[in-house]
């Protein structure tokens, strides 16, 4: 008995080197969209900062490991060897669904995919203990932590229209104010806009960086007794201030004695910021499941109980993984980072559907999208029809982009400009500071993604004729975040059913079944050719 658990587990750590390989190849374009996008850093000065981000966040992302032992289910309802069923089919799972969005191209979320595939093994296994034992559906409240995640998908669910509203709203003020010729403002201007904006990063880096360590709990007598979490959550009113003044000064003198591009700088820290919160947020997307196993493995084995006895408590306990583990998912993630084909197809789509100029367009008009297009320009008519001739001479003023050079140019033209990839940034860093700051959950994903195309919509890069594939290309990506959680639940609650049926037999021929469509997926993928971006 005890081989079989010895080879569930080394198939769920290998499975997750490929997780951490396929989730990586998807999470990509939350941080490097906005950087390649403008094009005002190198390609591989924006791979090395995204690579120290990544390393950084790996290490510091202990915090966030309890989501997968205890954040769906109570693993106190559970015996051992029906939790290994579920870890398993989780793993499987996963790697199959994120390898087919990369391989389409499309962004989706390795939060809901793991968080709806915990939920449907955790359900699945729960139907089947009640069948076993006689009771009745209304006892799954006892199996399933129902509370924290319908938290978990509302949470998600409100960061696609909170994201995509702000990053609209914030764009159109900004770009109203400083223009596309924003780099020909005052320096007090540009100074404030990156004050602002490099507080909100720094402020970020702190939340999503120091307090994710499993350092951030130990009391200091050098900060009067409070712990890292303590002391910045009592002084935060002072690190805002005192960063902003510090920032606004930096800023300043920058510009005036070295002639420093701000929105470069902005560009450069946000998307090592970036970086770094993706590592630290959803690297328990990938290998929380395979530390998870890991103990309950080693408590079942020191036991002496019988499997189907060894109640899962041990879950429940605080989590402290092991700096080695972090240490070498955080590499696996750099080399995916530099080698991955297929993030470069992920990316692309992300890129396209924000650019600034015309396209070869991606995705096809669908309905819900002419819907939309055909609403947003009802409701812009409305506008022009009651706002007063001055206001729309001077909102079409600052709006006006036909005199830039950057995308007249036919060569190395950006998809869009510094201000925009700045508060691409910048505004996704404030939304999952705030997320942070309140343990509200949500999907980094998400937030990045519908950011960007907020702020596409208020920057008018969809025109006339561009309008209508672009919204339905976000239509279709949007539409692939509830395909995920709805193959994620299904998929992963199927192959719990056939793995509790089949035992080994089963596990072993859906790994092969697994492994050959992955494999035909990468063969059809490579016909595609080098991806340019």
């Amino acid at each position: 008995m005890e081989s079989i658990y010895i080879f569930i587990v080394g198939a769920i750590v290998l499975l997750a080197i490929s997780d951490l390989i396929v989730g990586v190849s998807n999470d990509a374009v939350n941080f490097l969209n906005s950087a390649i996008g403008s094009k005002v850093i190198s390609f591989r000065n924006i791979m090395i900062l995204a690579s120290i981000g990544v390393a950084v966040g790996a290490v510091s992302s202990n915090g966030m490991m309890e989501i997968a032992r205890k954040g769906i289910f109570n693993p106190e309802a559970f015996f051992f060897d029906e939790i290994m069923i579920i870890f398993l089919a989780v793993m499987i799972t996963d790697i199959l669904i994120l390898d087919l969005f990369n391989s389409w191209g499309l962004p989706t979320s390795t939060t809901v995919s793991i968080v709806f595939e915990l939920l449907g093994a955790a359900v699945v296994m729960s139907i089947i203990k009640i069948m076993n034992s006689g009771g009745n559906l209304g006892d799954l409240n006892y199996f399933i932590n129902t509370e924290k995640a319908s938290e978990i998908i509302l949470g998600i669910l409100l960061s696609i229209f909170i994201a995509f509203s702000i990053g609209a709203l914030i764009q159109w003020l900004s770009r109203l104010i400083l223009t596309f010729n924003f780099e020909k403002k005052s320096i007090y201007l540009n100074s404030i806009f990156g004050a602002l904006s490099l507080s909100s990063i720094i402020n970020f880096i702190l939340i999503k960086g120091i307090k994710g360590t499993q350092y951030s709990d130990i009391q200091f007598d050098q900060l009067g007794g409070l712990t890292i979490n303590g002391y910045i959550d009592a002084n935060q009113l002072e690190f805002w201030i005192i960063s902003l003044l510090m920032w606004f000064i930096v800023s300043i003198f920058l510009i005036k004695s070295y002639r420093v591009d701000i929105y470069k700088v902005i560009i450069a820290i946000g998307t090592f910021s970036l970086a770094l919160a993706f590592a630290g947020n959803d690297l328990v997307n990938f290998i929380g499941v395979p530390i998870a196993a890991i103990e309950s493995y080693n408590g079942w084995i020191s036991s002496n109980i019988n499997s189907y006895e060894y109640s899962m408590d041990i879950l429940s306990e605080k989590v402290n993984t092991k700096p080695i583990y972090l240490l070498i998912s955080g590499l696996i993630m750099v080399v995916t980072l530099w080698f991955s084909s297929k993030a470069k197809n992920v990316l692309k789509t992300s890129i396209d559907l924000s650019d600034q100029n015309n396209v070869d367009e991606k995705f096809k008009s669908n309905s819900i999208g002419i819907l939309l297009v055909n609403i947003g320009r009802g409701l812009n008519n409305m506008f022009i029809s009651i706002a007063p001739k001055s206001l729309l001479n001077k909102i079409e003023k600052s709006f006006d982009s036909s005199g830039i050079d950057d995308f007249s140019a036919s060569i190395n033209r950006p998809s869009f400009d510094k201000l925009r990839a700045s508060l691409n940034l910048v505004v996704a860093a404030i939304l999952i500071s705030i997320a942070t700051s309140y343990t509200l959950p949500l999907s980094t994903t998400y937030v990045t993604f519908m950011v960007a195309m907020g702020t596409s919509l208020s920057d008018r890069a969809w025109g006339k004729e561009s309008a209508i594939y672009r919204v339905s290309g976000v239509v279709s990506v949007i539409g692939g975040w509830f395909l995920t959680a709805f193959s994620a639940f299904s998929i992963c609650g199927l192959i719990v059913f056939l793995i509790h049926i089949g035992n080994m037999y089963s596990i072993i021929a859906i790994i092969i079944t697994i492994a050959l469509i992955i494999y035909k997926n990468h063969i059809k993928f490579k016909k595609k050719g080098d991806i340019k971006i």
